[in-house]
């Protein structure tokens, strides 16, 4: 089955994505979308087995994707892909920094290993492969970066690493959309809350555990998918959004704003977009 997008199939017709993290969860389905409103998608991550798998399903479907292996983490190597993407295609009108990663911690039992590692995938890697498609296309061509964060707001009790992390790419994408507006360049964020997608499988047992329960949290009774996270990225990446720079969505269920004083009200009347057929429930919540 084809991807079930909101937007006009052609939008994007011509044109080259590049999504970090596109061999699987929220990535894989942005690739998909992107791809099925005619981005030529370049899908990037480290295992070149999950890229490839993601790239027969998109041609499947008659999408054009092609596969970079590649470390955000690591400046040489992002030079390089952000240089072939180029050189393949001609041009990159558009990056989805999704690649990232985390695991549960307590503040206290946080190595300074540990920390700088997620520090390193979830901010300096977006920060690196950010510039380098501003300083090697966009600064002379424009585009439309989206960072993807987290739900960040209030804190994030046994995820600091990340949540430090992520907060300071909302603040890089507010920095950066200033200062590459003179470009044409628009920088924003989206920040998924809890999402039922292939990352929850990931954590350890405490963790699913506790996952199978957050859903009574959310004001709108449920978790949300992939598809969601992805709509509000193309919204982003389209002409639609030609005034907007340095903003973030929030795709949470409304999370953030549930305080101690109100009472979660179980509710199943929030019904789900599901624009994304071959997605898949994650294993921990079946």
């Amino acid at each position: 089955m084809t991807y079930r997008s909101v937007f006009k199939p052609d939008l994007f017709e011509g044109e080259t994505h590049i999504v970090t993290g596109g061999g699987s969860g929220i990535g894989r389905c942005t690739a998909h979308e992107l791809a099925s409103l005619g981005a030529h998608v370049a899908i990037v991550g480290r295992k070149i087995e999950k890229l490839e798998t993601v790239k027969a399903e998109i041609e499947a479907l008659g999408g054009k994707v092609s596969c970079h292996v590649c470390d955000i983490r690591e400046e040489a190597t992002v030079k390089q892909m952000i240089g072939d993407v180029i050189r393949q295609h001609g041009a990159i009108h558009a990056l989805v920094n999704n690649a990232g990663g985390q695991y549960p911690s307590p503040v206290k039992d946080l190595s300074v290993k540990g920390w700088e590692a997620v520090i390193r995938n979830n901010l300096t890697g977006g920060f690196i492969v950010a510039r380098e498609a501003y300083n090697q296309w966009m600064a002379a061509h424009g585009g439309s970066i989206v960072n993807i964060i987290a739900d960040i707001w209030g804190g994030m009790p046994t995820m600091a690493h990340t949540g430090a992390a992520r907060a300071g790419m909302l603040n890089f994408t507010e920095s950066a959309a200033c200062e590459w507006g003179q470009s044409a360049v628009r920088v924003n964020a989206v920040a998924p809350g809890w999402i039922a997608s292939s990352g929850f499988d990931t954590y350890d047992e405490p963790m699913q555990v506790a996952l199978r329960s957050y859903k009574d949290k959310v004001p709108l009774g449920r978790y949300g998918n992939e598809a969601e996270v992805s709509a509000a990225i193309a919204f982003l990446l389209s002409p639609g959004a030609a005034f907007i720079t340095g903003s973030c969505i929030r795709v949470d269920g409304g999370v953030p704003n549930a305080r101690h004083t109100w009472a979660p009200v179980p509710t199943d009347r929030s019904k789900p977009f599901d624009g994304f057929p071959l997605s898949v429930m994650p294993k921990c919540l079946s």
